[in-house]
C-alpha cells in the first residue's frame, strides 16, 4: 500500500511543480512587460507574447527532468530542510544556465535575459515554499497515523536500539516499527515500544504473510554469518531491505567507498579537509573572514578592552594553552572575564553558575561571546578556523583522551579547532555533555563543505552568541 501512495504522491508532485513552474514563467513575463516595472520604451524591439509561451511547451518539461535529476523526486520522509534547499537551487541553477545556453544555440538575442532572472528567482522561492508546505501536510498526516510504513527488523543489537530510538523520536517520518525477530533476546522484550516478536527462523513467515512495506535487517555482529541467507530471503519476496551495521560506532556517518577491481572498500573514518584543495578553500574563507571581523569589530574591542581594564586588576587578555590540529599546542586570546588566579586554581575546571572569580562586565562578554572576539587573531595566522571544534585545555584532551566512555575524542583535532562550531549552535557549549558533543564534532569532521561552514555562520549570527551556559 505504501508504494502505491509514493508513486501517486510523486505522481501529484510532478504534476503541482510543472504548474507552479508554468505559472511562474506567466508571473515572470507580466512583471516584465505588463505590471508598472514593465518597460515602455517603443524603441526596445521585444518578442510578441506567443513566443514566450510556446516555450513552455519545451521549458516545463525539461525543469521536470532537471528536478528528477537533482533528487527532488525522492522519498523526502528523513531528509532535512536543507538539502530541499540545497536541491532546489541546484536544480534551478542549472535550469537558468540552460536556458541561455538553449537560446545562444538557437540564436534568440532578442529573449528578455531580465525575465528569465525573474523566473530564476521566482521559481526557487515558489519550489521552496511548495516543498515546504508538501512537507507539512505529509508531517501532519504521519503524526496522526496515515501514511505510515511498517518496519520489521530482523535481529536485536546496538544497531537496533539506535534505529528504534531515532523513529520514536521522530514520528513526523511515518515509521512504524512493528516487532523484533531475534534468537537470543527472549520473547517479550520491549524497546522503546517495540518488542521481540519472534525468532529469525520465523522470517519467511512473516514475508509470507506480506504485511510489512520494509525489512531492516539490525543483526549483533556474533550472526553476520547469517546475513546473506536473509537477504536472500528478503529479495526472494520482493520486499524492500535496508541493513544496518552493528558497527556504528566505527563508521562515519557519511561513508566514503572506494572501488578496487569490483571489490568495494569504506574507509573508515573519511575526513574531507585532508584533501589539499578543500584546506585552501577553508583557509583562504578563514583569512578574508577573520580580516573583515578584525575590521568590523575593531572599534567595539577597544572599548571592550577599555571596560575590561577599568573594572578589575589584571591583563586586558586572557592568554591559555589549547590544544589544536593534530594535537599542537597554542595560546589561545580572550578577554579576561576573571579575577587574576594562580595557574592551579585556573586549571581546576569549567566555570560554574554565580561564580564569584567572573567579574561582571565578564558575566556579560560570556553571555554575549564577546569576550572570544580576540580569536579573529588566531584565526587570521592560522591557529584556529572560523568553523570547527573547540580547542581544549590539554589536561582535559589527557582525560578525555583515555576515557572508556568517549573513544572518539581524538578524531577532533584532525582539523583546526574552530571560533563556533556545529555543537555549539545546538547548545553543546560549556558545561555540557561532552559525549555528546563530540558526535556533533566528529559528525561535522566527517560531512564537512564550505556550503556547511556557511551555514554554521549563519545560524551562529542568530542563535549562537548568545551562551546559556556561560556563567
Amino acid at each position: 500500500m505504501i508504494k502505491d501512495n509514493q508513486k501517486y504522491l510523486n505522481r501529484l508532485h510532478l504534476v503541482l511543480d510543472g504548474v507552479l513552474t508554468a505559472l511562474v514563467y506567466m508571473l515572470a513575463w507580466w512583471i516584465k512587460f505588463e505590471s508598472i516595472f514593465a518597460t515602455k520604451d517603443p524603441n526596445v524591439h521585444a518578442l510578441p507574447m506567443e513566443t514566450y509561451f510556446r516555450a513552455l511547451y519545451y521549458l516545463v518539461p525539461a525543469y521536470l527532468v532537471v528536478y528528477y535529476l537533482n533528487g527532488l523526486y525522492n522519498s523526502q520522509r528523513v531528509s532535512r530542510s536543507w538539502e530541499d534547499f540545497t536541491n532546489v537551487v541546484k536544480a534551478n541553477t542549472a535550469g537558468f544556465v540552460g536556458f541561455f545556453v538553449v537560446l545562444y544555440i538557437i540564436k534568440q538575442p532578442d529573449f528578455s535575459r531580465s525575465m528569465i532572472g525573474i523566473f530564476f528567482i521566482g521559481n526557487i522561492i515558489v519550489m521552496l515554499f511548495s516543498r515546504m508546505v508538501v512537507r507539512s501536510v505529509l508531517h501532519y498526516f504521519r503524526k496522526r497515523g496515515y501514511n505510515i510504513k511498517h518496519v520489521l527488523l530482523v535481529g536485536y543489537s546496538r544497531a537496533a536500539e539506535s534505529y528504534i530510538m531515532r523513529i520514536d523520536s521522530n514520528p513526523q517520518w511515518g515509521y512504524d516499527c512493528v516487532g523484533v525477530l531475534d534468537d537470543h533476546v527472549p520473547l517479550g522484550t520491549s524497546y522503546h515500544g517495540v518488542t521481540v516478536v519472534g525468532k529469525i527462523d520465523e522470517l519467511q513467515d512473516y514475508l509470507d504473510r506480506n504485511e510489512f512495506d520494509e525489512i531492516t535487517i539490525t543483526l549483533p555482529l556474533t550472526a553476520y554469518d547469517r546475513l546473506e541467507e536473509l537477504v536472500e530471503k528478503c529479495e526472494k519476496a520482493g520486499v524492500h531491505t535496508k541493513f544496518i551495521p552493528d558497527y556504528t560506532s566505527l563508521m562515519p556517518s557519511n561513508p566514503y567507498t572506494e572501488d578496487i577491481a569490483g571489490l568495494p572498500v569504506i574507509s573508515i573514518r573519511y575526513v574531507a579537509l585532508t584533501n589539499t584543495l578543500n584546506r585552501a578553500f577553508k583557509r583562504l574563507m578563514d583569512i578574508v573572514g577573520s580580516l573583515v571581523a578584525i575590521i568590523i569589530f575593531a572599534i567595539p574591542m577597544l572599548l571592550i578592552a577599555l571596560a575590561v581594564k577599568l573594572s578589575s586588576k589584571g591583563p586586558v587578555i586572557f592568554k591559555q594553552e589549547r590544544v589544536g590540529r593534530h594535537g599542537r599546542t597554542f595560546m589561545m586570546y580572550k578577554f579576561r572575564t576573571m579575577e587574576v588566579q594562580d595557574k592551579k586554581t585556573e586549571e581546576g575546571g569549567w566555570t560554574t553558575p554565580d561564580d564569584p572569580r567572573v567579574t561582571k562586565i565578564g558575566r556579560f562578554l560570556r553571555r554575549t561571546s564577546l569576550d572570544e572576539t580576540p580569536q579573529f587573531f588566531n584565526i587570521f595566522v592560522g591557529q584556529m578556523s572560523l568553523v570547527g571544534p573547540r580547542p581544549e585545555r590539554p589536561n582535559f584532551v589527557e582525560k578525555f583522551r583515555d576515557e572508556e566512555q568517549i573513544p572518539r575524542y581524538m578524531v577532533r583535532h584532525q582539523v583546526r579547532p574552530g571560533l563556533t562550531g556545529w555543537a555549539q549552535i545546538n547548545g553543546y557549549r560549556g558545561d555540557t555533555s561532552i559525549r555528546k558533543r563530540i558526535d556533533y564534532d566528529i559528525y561535522y569532521i566527517e560531512n564537512w563543505s564550505l556550503k556547511f561552514d556557511i551555514k554554521i555562520l549563519f545560524l551562529t549570527v542568530f542563535k549562537g552568541f548568545i551562551n546559556k551556559n556561560a556563567y
